[in-house]
């Protein structure tokens, strides 16, 4: 799922813990053995956020393709 949407708009929301959310929307921009790359659109994000499979599989990070 997650290698059909590179280089694709999406939205993500990650779990910090404790009823904590963070949600903002981006582009896929990397998607490696280990790991995946989203780009922000948000100004306030400096630079990539990564994220391993285990987060997706786990729930604590949800993709949505826009």
């Amino acid at each position: 799922m997650v290698n059909d949407c590179q280089a694709k708009r999406v939205a993500v929301r990650v779990n910090l813990g404790r009823n904590k959310r963070l949600d903002y929307c981006g582009v896929l921009s990397g998607v490696y053995p280990a790991l995946f790359t989203v780009q922000p659109d948000d100004k306030n994000f400096l630079g990539k956020t990564s994220y391993s499979y285990s987060d997706v599989l786990c729930g604590n990070v949800i993709i949505k393709r826009l």
